[in-house]
C-alpha cells in the first residue's frame, strides 16, 4: 500500500463530490489535497472521466511539481494549485470547476455581489473577480499565471485568503480552497449556488443593491470568529 493513501483517499472523495453536485461535467475540473509535513500534494489525473477515476489514479507530486508517485499525467491546472499551496500556507485543499453559474459570472467578468444572508453567511465581501489575462501571461507558464492573477487580485484588493475562500478566473472559472479537500469542494459547492441566486435576483429586479452592512455582518460573524454561536460548536 502507498504510504500516501490516505491524502489518495480523501482527494479522490472530494474529486468525486464535483459530478455528485453537477459542478462540472465528462473530466471538467479537479481538486488537490496537501499533506504539509510530508511536502506532497495529491491531485486528480488529467482528462480521466469521473465515472473512470479510481483512489489509485490520484497523482502525487511535490511542490515543484514533479511527480512522486503515480502512474498518470497530472491535471493540467497543477501549477496553479501548488502556487496557491505555496502562498497560502493556511489551506489544506484547492478546488477547481466549471460549474455553470460560477463561469457566466467569470466570463462576464463581474464579481457576484453581495446580495443576500445566503452570501454573507459565507464571506462580506462579493466574490471577485481576476482582470482578464494579458498576452504575454498566456504566452509564458499559463497555469503558473492563472495563480498570479488570483494573488495579484488578493494583494490589490487587500483580501484576506482565510476569509474569502474563492475567486472567480476572468474568462474562465471558479477556484475554491479550505483546510481540507472537503472544504474546498463544499466551497465550490456554495459558490455555484450564490452565483445561480445572484443572476435570478439580479434577473427580477436588476438595480438591486448589495445586503446592508449590518445585516451581512450579523450573518457572518454568528458563523465565524470567536463570538459565533451557529452550530454545535467543537
Amino acid at each position: 500500500m502507498s504510504k500516501y493513501t490516505y491524502l489518495k483517499e480523501q482527494v479522490y472523495e472530494a474529486n468525486m463530490e464535483i459530478p455528485r453536485e453537477n459542478l462540472a461535467i465528462v473530466t471538467f475540473g479537479n481538486v488537490s489535497g496537501i499533506d504539509r509535513d510530508a511536502g506532497v500534494i495529491g491531485i486528480k489525473p488529467s482528462g480521466v472521466p469521473y465515472h473512470k477515476l479510481k483512489v489509485e489514479d490520484i497523482v502525487i507530486l511535490d511542490l515543484e511539481n514533479q511527480v512522486v508517485e503515480g502512474a498518470m499525467r497530472p491535471s493540467s491546472d497543477t501549477k496553479t494549485h501548488t502556487l496557491l499551496y505555496k502562498s497560502f500556507p493556511n489551506i489544506g485543499g484547492v478546488c477547481h470547476t466549471h460549474s455553470t453559474y460560477a463561469v457566466a459570472w467569470a466570463q462576464a467578468i463581474k464579481p457576484i455581489p453581495n446580495l443576500g444572508t445566503t452570501h454573507a453567511d459565507h464571506l462580506t465581501t462579493a466574490v471577485p473577480v481576476t482582470q482578464v489575462m494579458s498576452d504575454e501571461m498566456i504566452q509564458r507558464d499559463y497555469e503558473l499565471e492563472t495563480g498570479n492573477q488570483i494573488l495579484d487580485l488578493f494583494a490589490a484588493e487587500n483580501l484576506s485568503y482565510e476569509e474569502t475562500e474563492m475567486v472567480l478566473v476572468a474568462c474562465h472559472g471558479p477556484f475554491t480552497w479550505g483546510k481540507d479537500p472537503a472544504k474546498a469542494i463544499y466551497n465550490s459547492i456554495v459558490l455555484e449556488e450564490i452565483a445561480k441566486m445572484a443572476f435570478l435576483t439580479l434577473t427580477i429586479n436588476p438595480s438591486c443593491e448589495a445586503i446592508k452592512q449590518s445585516l451581512c455582518d450579523k450573518h457572518y460573524f454568528r458563523k465565524h470568529g470567536k463570538d459565533a454561536y451557529y452550530g454545535q460548536g467543537c
